[in-house]
């Protein structure tokens, strides 16, 4: 009998909120005595930046531990300088009134004062004279001036800076008691996984969780520690959880925590210990398992990256700090317009990532991908916008208070575009950031007219649009003249572009022409409507009297051409519409059927501003363009030409 069938399929223990899932995780562990302060030990001064004191710092010896002179000159007693002024300086006999000393020297018996040798008159060698008297303790450092024997340098659970190490040096401490890391097993479970490196097959899936996991908790002053994946076994994965437990002062299982036939985390924390909560009422990461396991706290956080980042940081990060007794400083707050409408389901606390850029007076966030799975949106976030439970969701313009990622001098420095997807951004923002390391190009794919309704909205610098004119065959200007109407509006050429059907390798199905689409052995991807390539496949298909219901796969929508090109290569669709670069890129074939115009629409504020003059800059040099020809199917005779000025 499979193991899945022997232990039966899980539900939800519960569905609570965040705050109460916290006080009976936090109660459980105080009980059980798991949260008490990792135990000392002792390091060398030069290994113990970022580490936490775990008890007092006292001062060994004071700093400086003698009176020194804080100037070169020469040392004298004070009183023996009263007198001297400018128009009857005063001189004093070397060895007997006065000593040579340099910075730092011990001050010599019977002297308290140091005149700078830029004041001092050498009238041989054993006779100075001078035009001011000195106070006592001019230019001395006094003994403990900094530091006192017995002064109190540092606090215990003080995370340890550089200027710590040297302050702690300086009052005579080679070496600091210092919190043990507490140590944190990561086991990611599942069949399908397979290391960096490994070969792949159809059904496996690389294991990175782990990795971008130990490297947070290593942020957060932990040790790591990244187990072998183990099976979708539960006697194996009951061994390893047991084992870690009695070995590690926190474990994190990643993967299994759902409520799946092969979902153990929850079943086997019942069976080794105490389950606590299953399901916490978050977005994304609701199938979180909160336990105790041998004393020791245990985590089973979903296996989607997004979900898994951030239920490590909901509920690992507090842990490991409490363990430390430190405490990190919130994240910088600000204030942003939603680009778009988001819909969230009621219950849940939604966190939603975006990124963000300040267009003319307004600093806009526009939401990223949502699904659990994508880790390229934890790449790209800005900031976090937390929707509460009791919200559906937040308005196109609406405000909303953002936790930032990034600095806000690095959001300052981002050119928002929104609209139509081509590679050239992609390849436009990396040479971007490396000609000018503070800025940044931020793209979202929302089609044509998408980005020219947030030209309209005030949501962003540029739009990148082919929209086709069916009557006229011109590209962009009469939507631009419509939709911007009142507006200064450049229209720039980036490349012109051989579209095409995207077809699986070798073309199996022998697709040659849009024609082939209606065939009953042929399944279509398409773009999304707005989008100039849904425009032109509409445009053409009414040409050739092609009613779109004739075509398997017309509603089927994607929303970049190497998304496209993905569902080809992976089999969800025999053919697409799109570019000769996506089909590269995704290592599938092409069918070129016609070249299209692709322009970016800039309102004449930022195409004159100084934000997008490094924009323009790039699109207009040498290297860029070599590179963009690279890339193949493109055309870059016009690269950087304005096409049109529209008022």
């Amino acid at each position: 009998m499979c193991s899945s069938r022997r232990h039966g399929r899980n539900y939800y223990l519960s569905d609570i909120p965040l705050d109460e899932a916290w006080r009976k995780f936090r109660e459980a562990l105080e009980s059980a005595g798991a949260l008490g302060l990792t135990e000392s030990e002792t390091v060398p001064l030069q290994d113990a930046r970022g580490r936490v004191t775990a008890e007092p710092v006292w001062a060994k010896i004071s700093s400086p531990h003698y009176d020194a002179a804080a100037m070169d000159g020469v040392a004298v007693l004070a009183a023996d300088t009263v007198g001297a002024t400018e128009t009857s300086p005063l001189r004093l006999s070397v060895g007997e009134q006065a000593a040579w000393v340099d910075t730092g020297d011990p001050m010599p018996d019977g002297f308290n004062a140091v005149i700078m040798v830029e004041v001092v008159h050498e009238v041989d060698s054993s006779t100075i004279e001078i035009r001011a008297p000195a106070a006592p303790y001019q230019h001395v450092r006094p003994l403990g001036e900094d530091i006192v024997a017995t002064e109190l340098v540092l606090p215990e659970n003080h995370v340890l800076r550089p200027v710590d190490l040297g302050a702690c040096a300086a009052a005579g401490l080679a070496e600091l008691a210092v919190r043990r890391p507490p140590t944190v097993a990561i086991i990611p479970t599942g069949t399908e996984l397979v290391r960096v490196g490994d070969p792949i097959r159809l059904g496996s899936i690389i294991e990175f969780n782990s990795l971008v996991l130990a490297g947070m908790v290593e942020e957060w002053r932990a040790q790591p520690t990244r187990l072998p994946p183990v099976p979708d076994d539960y006697q194996q994965l009951k061994s390893v959880i047991d084992d870690a437990t009695k070995r590690y002062d926190l474990v994190v299982v990643n993967a299994g925590s759902s409520a799946g036939s092969e979902d153990y985390t929850a079943k086997l924390v019942s069976e080794l210990g105490e389950l606590l909560v299953h399901g916490v009422a978050i977005r994304p990461g609701h199938p979180v398992v909160l336990g105790v396991v041998n004393g020791k706290p245990l985590l089973g956080i979903p296996g989607y990256a997004v979900s898994a980042a951030l239920t490590c940081e909901l509920f690992v990060k507090p842990l490991v700090e409490t363990k430390l007794g430190v405490r990190s400083p919130a994240r910088n707050r600000t204030t942003a317009v939603l680009t778009r409408k988001v819909m969230s389901p009621m219950g849940e606390d939604e966190f939603l990532r975006v990124r963000l850029g300040r267009v003319g007076e307004r600093l806009v966030a526009t939401p990223l991908q949502r699904g659990a799975g994508v880790i390229t949106s934890l790449v790209r976030a800005d900031g976090i916008v937390m929707i509460p439970h009791f919200s559906e969701g937040l308005d196109a313009g609406q405000e909303a208070e953002v936790e930032l990622l990034r600095s806000m001098e690095d959001v300052e420095g981002t050119v928002v575009a929104i609209g139509s997807h081509d590679l050239t951004l992609d390849l436009l923002s990396s040479h971007l950031h490396r000609r000018y390391p503070g800025l940044s190009l931020a793209s979202s794919n929302v089609g044509s007219l998408g980005g020219i309704t947030a030209l309209a909205r005030g949501e962003a610098h540029m739009a990148g649009s082919h929209l086709l004119d069916e009557e006229t065959g011109e590209y962009n200007i009469s939507y631009v003249r419509r939709y911007l109407s009142g507006r200064a509006i450049v229209v720039m050429n980036l490349v012109h572009r051989v579209q095409g059907l995207i077809v699986a390798r070798g073309n199996p199905k022998g697709i040659k022409s849009l024609e082939d689409l209606v065939r009953d052995d042929v399944s279509f991807i398409n773009r999304q409507r707005g989008s100039g390539t849904r425009v032109l496949l509409d445009f053409k298909l009414t040409e050739l009297g092609v009613k779109p219901e004739q075509i398997a796969g017309y509603d089927r929508e994607d929303y970049t051409h190497l998304a496209v090109a993905a569902a080809v290569a992976g089999g969800r669709a025999d053919a697409g519409l799109g570019i000769l670069s996506a089909a590269n890129a995704m290592d599938v074939d092409f069918v070129p059927l016609l070249s299209e115009q692709y322009d970016l629409i800039i309102p004449k504020e930022f195409f004159d501003g100084p934000k997008l003059q490094p924009v323009l800059e790039v699109i207009r040099s040498k290297e860029f363009r070599l590179e963009v020809d690279a890339l193949g199917g493109y055309d870059t005779t016009f690269m950087g030409k304005v096409v049109e000025e529209i008022s």
